[in-house]
């Protein structure tokens, strides 16, 4: 039949993209591997150090999760072949529609999984911190932070990560003033990292007794959570740290002790703030590491600066240079400014579909790095 042949060579023209993605991921070291740590937790004192192996039993599975996406990626394309050839010799119609199904689940995976692998970074298989704050615009902009938090939480549940708020700020009437929130799955701030800006929304306000339309931002920060030790010094006199009552969404501690820390960093002014761990000693050692690791970023950045100032590549972020807007009113409207991806659908975007922006961010990234060593 014609469509099932149509759609043999449709998924035909994949094979060798398949394969490339496959070999990239160098399967046999990464079974190997799981060999390794599945032997190394079945020893007697594997617990006696729970960090590490905390730390080993997340590498264990993000591995097995990469060796079971790859394996079914494989077995997918066999399987739709088979049923393409089944279809034809009895000329059986009614596998049109589960292979076209079928057909586009294989192409949205390995389109998912290619793109991992250009997740390179030095950092980009951390978890992710994300920091929402709103801007200027009072009751709006804190609705439009709360709806931001919605959609990157919403993205996480849709990829099966888990999400845990470290500090959250409730608005003066409504919505949320700003909020830190941990993502934690496999390449998370390598996803995420593509978040990071300013982040615009067109709308009439449901605050606004005249229905007049506004415009309002929410700044984005996103960083890796690096768990290793950084070497990043520190000076005692160059911050302050401040304890309080959690307040908000959060541990299970809220509002019972005084554990939540806040430091505020004078050199950089960089603020850091922790409340969701069972203790203040969790707290501070977690915002410590957090400082750690923004001094760091920003070293990076600093670095990048310069080579920029050659290059003329890297825009700075600044409130009102958005990486996105989002057009709620006249029309309806997402679009990415640095990758001119968009799309009309807003209401899927800001219930966490938000992959297409990942991935033409990613693609971005890939053909920039693929033009630099041409040259």
């Amino acid at each position: 039949m014609l469509q099932l042949d149509q759609m043999k060579t449709e998924i035909q023209q994949y094979e060798s993209t398949m394969h490339e993605v496959l070999d990239s991921l160098d399967l046999e070291y990464k079974k190997q591997r799981i060999e390794e740590l599945q032997r190394e937790s079945e020893a007697p004192d594997f617990w006696s150090d729970a960090d590490t192996a905390n730390k080993k039993m997340k590498q264990l599975k993000d591995l097995q999760t990469t060796v079971e996406d790859a394996e079914h990626v494989e077995s997918q394309y066999e399987d739709i072949l088979m049923l393409i050839e089944m279809g034809n010799e009895e000329n059986d119609e009614s596998v049109i529609e589960p292979v076209r199904e079928d057909l586009d689940a294989f192409k949205n995976k390995l389109e998912e999984m290619r793109l991992a692998t250009l997740l390179t970074g030095e950092y980009d298989d951390s978890n992710a911190i994300l920091s929402l704050n709103a801007g200027a615009g009072g009751t709006e902009s804190c609705d439009w932070c709360s709806m931001l938090y919605r959609m990157y939480t919403r993205w996480a549940d849709r990829k099966g990560f888990k999400v845990d708020v470290m500090n959250y700020i409730d608005g003066d009437e409504a919505g949320i003033k700003s909020v830190d929130f941990q993502i934690s799955g496999p390449n998370a701030y390598g996803y995420l990292k593509s978040e990071r800006g300013v982040h615009r929304l067109v709308r009439i306000s449901p605050f606004n007794a005249q229905g007049k339309r506004q415009t309002s931002f929410v700044s984005c920060d996103v960083m890796p959570d690096i768990e290793k030790d950084i070497d990043i010094v520190i000076n005692p006199d160059d911050i302050r740290i401040d304890t309080y009552r959690s307040s908000g969404a959060g541990g299970q501690h809220i509002n019972k002790t005084s554990s939540a820390i806040r430091i505020t960093h004078f050199p950089s002014g960089i603020v850091v703030t922790c409340q969701n761990e069972r203790s203040q000693f969790q707290n501070k050692d977690k915002a410590m590491q957090m400082l750690k690791a923004k001094l760091y970023m920003l070293k990076k950045e600093e670095e990048e600066a310069k080579l920029a100032g050659i290059r003329g590549e890297i825009k700075d972020i600044a409130w009102g240079s958005q990486i996105r807007s989002y057009v709620l009113q006249p029309y309806t409207l997402v679009k990415d400014t640095r990758t001119q991806e968009e799309t009309s659908n807003t209401g899927a975007v800001l219930d966490g579909d938000i992959d297409r922006f990942i991935n033409a961010y990613l693609r971005m990234g890939a053909n920039k790095a693929g033009r630099v060593e041409e040259a």
